[in-house]
């Protein structure tokens, strides 16, 4: 077990040089596409291959390492929930054809995941205990809150987002209406409030270094998104902030 925690230590690391990185260079994909990155394959295809590995990752650790229990099946198939619409449902969905996305990033967001599950597999069927009582704890029931909360905000901000381009004749429009009118990425804060809940939920340091692993990603592109719809939108509204409502 002490690789294991040395192996979360040094996550943890790489996730502080990561978001402090981010915070100075966009990744390039989306709207930060820029030359330079090598090759490019369609931003569709490229989510698919990138976020569906924590689907079937997760479905052979559980198989092989875990006892099966009640606790286990429901934290994998919220897990599931989670994943299936990242993977899936969200990319056939988004109207993203025809923009490509650099290969390096799909191969290290697939080494990300790769270790991702590696430390909350391990976890949830190796290391950690769940009895039948856990699903009445207090972390349990407020994690699960939580990450239900932030998966609906998550989805119904990028639903929104996604019938702005179908609606609209231009590329990017200022998008209103929900949590749209608080903060420029609502998106990414109802994903940041999903992996908080997780972690919460599982009480485990691999759920938490996961949590932060979300923020060191999306805190510095929602930053950049509301930088960039000021710059793009004159009339971007003042009040509006860049992922938590009244603070940033």
């Amino acid at each position: 077990m002490g690789t294991y925690y040395n192996l979360l230590l040094a996550w943890s690391l790489l996730c502080l040089a990561a978001g402090f990185f981010l915070f100075f260079r966009t990744a390039p994909y989306g709207r930060y596409l820029r030359k330079g990155w090598g090759v490019e394959v369609p931003s569709r295809l490229g989510w698919i291959l990138f976020e569906s590995p924590p689907v079937y990752l997760m479905i052979v650790f559980f198989f092989l390492y875990s006892n099966q229990s009640f606790v286990q099946i429901l934290f994998v198939s919220i897990w599931m929930i989670h994943y299936l619409n990242r993977s899936f449902v969200w990319p056939l969905k988004a109207k993203i054809s025809g923009k490509p996305m650099p290969l390096i990033v799909i191969l290290l967001a697939l080494v990300f995941n790769a270790i991702n599950v590696y430390l909350q597999g391990s976890w949830l069927f190796v290391f950690g205990e769940y009895p039948t009582s856990w699903l009445t704890s207090k972390p349990f029931v407020v994690g699960f809150l939580l990450f239900f909360i932030g998966m609906y905000i998550n989805i119904t901000s990028d639903n929104i987002l996604i019938a702005l381009r179908k609606d609209s004749d231009e590329d990017y429009t200022v998008p209103k209406g929900f949590l749209f009118n608080k903060v420029s990425s609502p998106n990414y804060l109802g994903e940041m409030i999903e992996w908080l809940g997780w972690a919460i939920m599982t009480w485990s340091l691999a759920g938490l270094v996961f949590f932060f692993w979300t923020v060191a990603n999306l805190l510095p592109r929602a930053i950049a998104n509301h930088k960039w719809y000021k710059k793009k939108f004159p009339d971007y509204p003042s009040d509006r902030k860049a992922i938590i409502p009244y603070l940033l």
